[in-house]
């Protein structure tokens, strides 16, 4: 393995119990001297459900949850609950902008937000981008998050 690839793949574990082990923070209650970038965990009833990366971990946590912000994650949750799990990238119906003109995706994707307000947050800093995404990857695939999808669109 290449020694610089080695050296990133070291510190995942470390970061992951890092994250783990970061108290959980509740919607409105993030902490002003907050990380500025890095990994973020989203749980609900102790099952580890999302693993994301920013720059801007409070705006980014914002995205998530904010009740007029759209969000991939709020999106997928929303697709779940309507059965629309095929997603479309291609204006039209089966888009997410398509979508919200349903009245009945627009509720589940209501509803999915504030299910979102209401899990547990952690977050870990980390400033390199590199050893963002793979942490990333990393804890998605240890904690076996169900909406992480690193499929290309």
């Amino acid at each position: 393995m290449d020694a610089r690839f080695g050296a990133l793949v070291e510190t995942l574990a470390p970061k992951l119990e890092q994250l783990i082990g970061c108290p959980p923070v509740s919607y409105g209650e993030l902490p002003r001297g907050m990380a500025l970038s890095g990994v973020y965990l989203f749980s609900e009833a102790g099952r580890h459900l999302y693993v994301g990366r920013s720059n801007g971990l409070r705006s980014r946590y914002g995205r998530h949850c904010r009740p007029g912000a759209t969000h991939r994650q709020a999106a997928l949750l929303a697709r779940e609950a309507t059965g629309r799990m095929k997603a479309s990238y291609k204006a039209g119906t089966g888009s997410r902008a398509g979508l919200m003109l349903n009245p009945e995706f627009e509720q589940a994707f209501r509803d999915a937000k504030a299910r979102i307000r209401e899990m547990q947050y952690r977050f870990v800093e980390e400033t390199d981008e590199n050893r963002q995404a793979l942490h990333e990857i990393y804890c998605a695939i240890v904690l076996g998050t169900p909406y992480n999808d690193f499929g290309t669109h």
